[in-house]
């Protein structure tokens, strides 16, 4: 990240502030020149990746609420930043998460009932077994990687168990949602470029063995309600169930892990926070929507607008990327006070760490069950945990923001 700054009053020209979100200076500590932006050119034209930047909340708020966008990359100009994805020519329709109503409408509306607060609600149970059991095969004292050995296999489970996956196949998804998720990156090698095929291609071989055989043999599980998911006489095709589960697999387990470590690691350097929640445990929900707040898993969205239209003030051409920063939303000091304070008791939580609109994320409810029963229980079992070594390494997938490692001593 380079800053070179020859206006010092917010302007409508450029301020001359460059963003480079594949620096792994922004990727380690993002909000000094997210600040920066908000203050003196809170749209900024990004000319390294080809897009709008937007960093007020009130203008990110607005962003996501306006159905007249779209979240297709296929409906991006050529050259603009969402084009650049490896899903952006996709021959299939593309998944929720990309796209634009009906078709978003049809596909949510399906699979809605899996992730309700009321089912979700009937999975805590066993989400405190899963963390339990993760936790007793943690020594008591001495080094552990928390991403390792806690926070990257409890989203794995949770999701392979609601979708029906053998146990056994288990290492084998997470290692293919973590190559699914470097899609995210517009700037991958060619090598790269072909583990992230090769994955996509096992799983969903994988995927619609299981759907063939959930066919013949229904169980309990997400896919065979996938399978039976029915609206107004309409139902899924085998291609949308298998990018269904493709999609959970790969945002859902990278996204919830990142909360854990992310928030994990923000309690451990803010010991008076921490003191509070291991004084006071109901505190965990509110906790954990300030980690949300303060350490977003995810940092950005992206939208495209399909005429030329005013954004934010700024004259904005059909097919251009527009970036709403989620992570600059969240610490806008006209909405937070003392938004870089992490602050267990805020009193206002809420955040753009889900997104908004019709495009809320689905997942949200499992999410939070995950992460306040993660951590409630972590820092309940181990008081006295620190970060064994600094600085941390935070992994290179732009728009996310999660730890590699996360070493911790247990005691």
């Amino acid at each position: 990240m380079t800053i070179e700054e020859t206006k010092t009053e917010r302007e409508a020209v450029p301020t001359g502030i460059q963003l480079t979100a594949l620096d792994p200076a922004f990727q380690n500590d993002p909000y000094p020149i997210l600040a920066k932006l908000r203050e003196l050119e809170p749209v900024h034209h990004d000319t390294t990746l080809h897009r709008y930047v937007l960093t007020c909340h009130t203008d990110v708020d607005e962003l996501l609420f306006d159905r007249s966008l779209s979240v297709d990359p296929r409906k991006a100009a050529p050259g603009s930043f969402e084009s650049m994805f490896g899903f952006a020519d996709a021959e299939r329709q593309p998944s929720m998460l990309f796209a634009d109503p009906p078709y978003h409408t049809r596909l949510r509306g399906l699979v809605s009932k899996a992730f309700t607060a009321k089912a979700v609600e009937q999975m805590r149970p066993r989400i405190q077994e899963i963390v339990d059991e993760l936790l007793d095969a943690i020594a008591p004292e001495g080094e552990v990687d928390l991403i390792e050995a806690f926070a990257g296999p409890l989203p794995t489970i949770v999701i392979a168990e609601m979708l029906g996956v053998d146990p056994a196949d288990r290492a084998d998804f997470k290692r293919w949602s973590d190559l699914g998720v470097m899609n995210f990156n517009p700037m991958l090698t060619p090598e790269e470029r072909e583990l992230v095929n090769e994955a996509g291609e096992a799983m969903d071989g994988y995927l619609r063995r299981v759907i063939e055989e959930r066919r013949e043999r229904p169980r309990a599980d997400l896919i065979t309600s996938l399978i039976a998911a029915e609206e107004g006489g309409d139902k899924l095709t085998d291609d949308e169930i298998v990018t269904m589960c493709s999609l959970l697999l790969a945002a859902g387990n990278l996204t919830t892990t990142d909360l854990i470590g992310n928030g994990v690691l923000t309690l451990l350097r803010n010991p008076r926070e921490l003191k509070k929640l291991q004084d006071d445990p109901a505190l965990i929900k509110n906790a954990v929507e300030e980690m949300l707040r303060f350490e977003s898993p995810v940092l950005m969205s992206g939208r495209t607008p399909l005429e030329d239209r005013t954004i934010a003030g700024t004259q904005v051409g059909a097919g251009e990327s527009v970036t709403p920063i989620l992570a600059a939303s969240n610490r806008d000091p006209s909405v937070y006070s003392e938004p870089d304070r992490f602050d267990i008791t805020r009193e206002k939580t809420d955040h753009h760490s889900f997104g908004g609109g019709v495009h809320f994320c689905l997942g949200a409810p499992l999410a939070r069950a995950e992460a306040q029963i993660a951590v409630g229980t972590l820092v309940k079992r181990f008081p006295e945990m620190r970060v064994a070594e600094s600085p941390l390494e935070w992994r290179r997938v732009p728009g996310f923001r999660g730890l590699k490692r996360l070493p911790v001593v247990m005691r």
